[in-house]
């Protein structure tokens, strides 16, 4: 009972997980425009994404613009784009696994099958965490360097937007849960390796009483 209220422990940390992922993949907030020097009151606000630029007013329009061109993009945005991307794919794989692979749930089969399943989309959990936590803190360091940059003016500087600190929490959410739906399925299967299902084992000395007696009603 503690392994299947861990492993929905696990399943909701890792809802959340792919939630935050697909959101910090869509936001266009990776990084803002920094407000220092004598930019400490501006008419816009600059945020730029991993699919959009936006330009926020003050008087409360917004005016986005999509990159199209791919090849005309830093090689941190790039490697971003394709990362997020496959973080999503496996959280959403994880999902799916780990569903069949719950002891709270009806499907998957036997035991065997759905400690399997269970171990397969913790390994997808796992993997969607890293991906999604390499672009994340590629992307800060980019921003970071950047802004401690001299020769960079300080209206051209910024600072990281929500979508990177939503693509940090959602990373370690999933990458918890992996943990915990791989170390859940392994502590299952060390139980049956130590414990082995029992054996009844009849006496022999019975069995042979039992044939000595049919063998004297026919005498």
């Amino acid at each position: 009972m503690a392994s299947a209220s861990l492993q929905f422990f696990a399943f909701i940390l890792a809802l959340f997980g792919v939630f935050g992922d697909i959101t910090a993949t869509l936001l266009p907030n990776w990084k803002v425009n920094a407000d220092v020097g004598s930019n400490i009151i501006t008419a816009i606000t600059q945020m730029q994404g991993l699919w959009m630029d936006c330009t926020w007013y003050s008087t409360g329009m917004f005016s986005c613009t999509l990159k199209y061109s791919v090849l005309s993009l830093p090689v941190y945005i790039q490697a971003a784009r394709t990362t997020m991307v496959l973080s999503c794919i496996l959280s959403a794989f994880g999902i799916c696994i780990t569903t069949v692979g719950m002891k709270c749930t009806k499907l998957g089969g036997d035991t065997d099958s759905k400690s399997h399943a269970c171990f397969a989309g913790g390994v997808c959990f796992i993997l969607a965490g890293i991906f999604g936590l390499v672009p994340t803190s590629w992307y800060t360091r980019e921003i970071i360097s950047n802004f401690l940059d001299q020769s960079i003016p300080e209206s051209s500087k910024h600072e990281p937007g929500g979508a990177v600190y939503t693509g940090f929490i959602s990373a370690g959410f999933l990458l918890i849960a992996g943990v915990i739906f791989c170390t859940s399925c392994f502590r299952r299967q060390q139980g049956a390796w130590i414990y082995p299902p029992k054996q009844h084992h009849f006496p022999s000395t019975e069995q042979e009483s039992n044939a000595g007696y049919n063998l004297k009603d026919y005498v």
